[in-house]
């Protein structure tokens, strides 16, 4: 496979992130999708995606299916994120929108990138606040760099002791 322009970088995979990847391609609840993680690199940081019209991912009409797009793009944020903060912070993916901008009978593909910055920006508000909430945008574009779908998703990050306090808060009221 000829590897798109637009997704050459300058990060390397390791050996930890190579076996991450080649793992998660085999998940049977990732592999049902149609999507293939291409590239993980050694500090999480950025993740290639790329899916296929293929007979876990097309649908009556011949194109790849809305759900195959969305599912595709779903857990590497949260898990980018987790990887990188550690075990200080709680991250969860709460929701997410597609816009369906073109049918795609061709490969598609998604880039993941997570900053130093955005990291900063995101640990530094969870220190703050003891949690927050942002949004975060994805494409699947084609080799022509046409955008297919674009998908948001909301996610969350909290520290550790914001968020064990306030599942302890939850469990008490949920006694009454």
């Amino acid at each position: 496979m000829a590897y798109p322009e637009f997704l050459k970088t300058e990060r390397k995979e390791s050996f930890a992130t190579w076996k991450f990847r080649t793992l998660m391609n085999w998940y049977p609840m990732y592999f049902g999708t149609g999507g293939k993680v291409l590239f993980w690199s050694g500090d999480s940081h950025e993740v290639h995606v790329q899916l296929k019209r293929s007979i876990w991912s097309y649908n009556y009409v011949g194109t790849i299916f809305g759900g195959s797009m969305f599912a595709s793009t779903d857990p590497f944020y949260m898990i980018m994120l987790y990887k990188i903060v550690g075990d200080d912070y709680v991250v969860w993916d709460k929701a997410g929108a597609i816009k369906f901008v073109r049918p795609a009978k061709q490969t598609l593909y998604a880039k993941f990138l997570l900053t130093d910055e955005l990291i900063a920006e995101l640990k530094r508000a969870a220190d703050e606040k003891g949690d927050h909430t942002y949004n975060i945008k994805i494409e699947l574009i084609d080799k022509d760099q046409v955008v297919h779908a674009a998908i948001e998703r909301t996610m969350y990050i909290a520290t550790k002791a914001f968020y064990e306090a306030k599942k302890g808060t939850k469990k008490e009221k949920a006694k009454f």
